[in-house]
């Protein structure tokens, strides 16, 4: 993919943002706006890997690749490069992984508006830093991602959503792969994976009922804690913990920590070491992006 005319809109100089389809929030106002290229370049399932552009919407690319039996574990809403930008991996990442290790190799467009290869095409050929997980959560201020090669994953045979009205801290150790489990203080949810007829025998044995996901997550927040201290979410507001990872989505905001200064230091000297001017999506925090 010719990336020439994506980095001559980004330009060398002046504001610039990036956006998608807004569905993870919108550049700030009065700011230039471009947009990363569109397509599939190809689709390689013996290799299990995909080349796109970052414009591409996450529900067209895996569209294309159900036809192959395969998947990629981006969550499915907005674009590729919206996704990878946020770097929020959606609630099934307890059975695929996080988002950043979804990328193997990127090509963005810098501050000063050249595009830059970050990774490579397969695993075994990578050497050196892996800006790509840099990338990855930095919300275009580090550089605008326009194309990338993205690793692919075995598209389930079937699935399936139970709950159950159970302490899910005892039952964690007793599933067997699960892909998510949800807990609201009150029931768990699961989503197995796999052969119908182990998936079936599994819930059997634990006592799991047939069900939807749960109702859409609280958006409040988005606190992280240690796995081992979900026990210890105090009551008194609506929340959905993901079991095993450590993140609750909260109808209310993270308690408020004080970030370490040395923290603060490091993320802006990063952000300036890739944007000295400040150009590329002004207006998001340092500690935000990342």
């Amino acid at each position: 993919m010719d990336l020439a005319e994506f980095a001559d809109e980004v330009g060398v100089d002046g504001p610039v943002a990036i956006a998608g389809l807004s569905t993870r929030g919108g550049p700030v106002e009065g700011v230039r706006v471009v947009m990363a290229p569109t397509g599939i370049d190809w689709v390689s399932p013996e290799e299990m890997t995909v080349q796109c552009g970052a414009g591409v919407p996450v529900e067209e690319l895996d569209d294309a690749l159900a036809e192959h039996g395969q998947a990629v574990a981006i969550p499915p809403t907005g674009t590729v490069g919206g996704a990878l930008a946020v770097g929020r991996s959606g609630i099934r990442r307890l059975g695929y992984g996080p988002i950043r290790d979804t990328v193997l190799q990127a090509r963005y467009v810098n501050a000063e508006g050249s595009v830059v290869k970050a990774g490579g095409p397969t695993v075994k050929n990578v050497s050196g830093f892996d800006l790509c997980r840099m990338l990855v959560g930095s919300r275009g201020t580090l550089g605008f991602i326009g194309e990338v090669i993205l690793r692919t994953r075995p598209r389930a045979t079937f699935e399936q959503w139970y709950v159950a009205e159970t302490d899910p801290f005892e039952l964690f150790p007793r599933l067997y792969r699960p892909t998510s489990v949800l807990w609201d203080g009150r029931s768990v949810w699961v989503l197995l994976e796999g052969h119908r007829d182990d998936v079936v025998a599994q819930a059997a044995a634990l006592g799991l009922r047939d069900a939807d996901p749960p109702d859409e997550l609280p958006t409040g927040g988005r606190w992280s804690l240690p796995p081992a201290r979900l026990r210890e979410l105090p009551g008194g507001g609506r929340f959905v913990a993901e079991i095993g990872i450590g993140v609750v989505h909260h109808e209310s905001p993270p308690p408020r920590a004080d970030v370490d200064p040395a923290i603060v230091e490091l993320h802006k000297r990063i952000k300036h070491q890739f944007d000295p001017t400040g150009r590329l999506n002004p207006g998001v925090d340092v500690l935000e992006a990342g």
